[in-house]
């Protein structure tokens, strides 16, 4: 099975200005962990995650004046839509993330969590081997 199989081609993509609020609750609009910040003047493409926005709000930040921009992780791993899901759970477990943005050429085509590909190998593993009692 490939990431084009198992990712969300649903992506939210948000400025570096846009405020950690205004970030949280279009991710909660989506129902979505992740949101791929694209700062064309700066680091190019990244991504802000729940945990991002959690732990500012942990160390007592500021969701209304801090930026996504400040938060966003910019050494992303991406992956290919021809990777397997294996290679991409393989790659989340090496760098303990959850999401991964999908590049096709230089444009961000999909995000794949970690949910998503559970939910991609649980009915082939259903099939294969007896749930643990």
């Amino acid at each position: 099975m490939l990431v084009r199989d198992a990712m969300s081609t649903m992506v939210l993509t948000i400025g570096p200005n846009h405020t950690l609020r205004q970030a949280a609750r279009l991710m909660s609009a989506r129902h979505i962990g992740a949101a791929v910040v694209l700062d064309p003047d700066g680091c190019g493409i990244g991504i802000l995650t729940e945990r991002d926005i959690l732990n500012a709000l942990g160390q007592n930040q500021n969701p209304d004046l801090e930026t996504a921009g400040a938060h966003t992780t910019t050494d992303v791993v991406f992956a290919a839509p021809s990777w397997t899901v294996d290679e991409a759970a393989a790659a989340m477990a090496h760098g303990g993330f959850r999401h991964l943005i999908v590049l096709e050429g230089q444009e961000p085509v999909g995000i794949v969590s970690v949910r998503d590909i559970i939910r991609r190998w649980a009915p082939a593993r259903r099939d294969h081997a007896p749930l643990p009692a």
